[in-house]
C-alpha cells in the first residue's frame, strides 16, 4: 500500500513533505520548490490536500494545493496517483495547474499554466 506521508523529491529537485495524514484522507505539509516564476531563491510554502480512501489494496489518488507563500502571487493545484512497483518503491505521478494573479479580465488568458 502506498503511503503519502513522508518526504518526496521530484525530478527537478523540489521537495514535498507530508507531515500530517488524517484518517479521513486529509493531509497537510510543506513544499520547497527549486523552480520559481520570479527567479528568486526557493522557499518553503504550505500545502493542503486530500487522498482518496481505499481498502488494503489499490493505488490511491490525491489532490493538493500549494500557496506559494511570500515570493509569488500564484497558487498551484496538483492531482495524482501513488504507485508501488514490484520492488516496493513508491512513486507519485502528478499533473498540475498554476494560476498567477493578473491585473485585469483582459489578461486572464495568460494567468494559467
Amino acid at each position: 500500500q502506498c503511503q503519502l506521508n513522508g518526504l518526496w523529491r521530484n525530478d527537478l529537485g523540489s521537495l514535498m513533505e507530508i507531515s500530517v495524514l488524517r484518517d479521513n484522507g486529509d493531509f497537510q505539509g510543506q513544499y520547497l520548490t527549486r523552480v520559481t516564476l520570479s527567479g528568486d531563491c526557493a522557499q518553503i510554502s504550505p500545502l493542503k490536500g486530500a487522498q482518496q480512501q481505499l481498502g488494503e489494496e489499490g493505488w490511491p489518488t490525491f489532490a493538493f494545493t500549494v500557496h506559494w507563500d511570500k515570493f509569488s502571487n500564484a497558487t498551484t493545484a496538483f492531482v495524482g496517483q501513488c504507485f508501488v512497483d514490484a520492488g516496493g518503491k513508491e512513486t507519485l505521478t502528478t499533473m498540475w495547474l498554476l494560476r498567477e494573479a493578473v491585473g485585469s479580465l483582459e489578461e486572464d488568458w495568460k494567468a494559467t499554466r
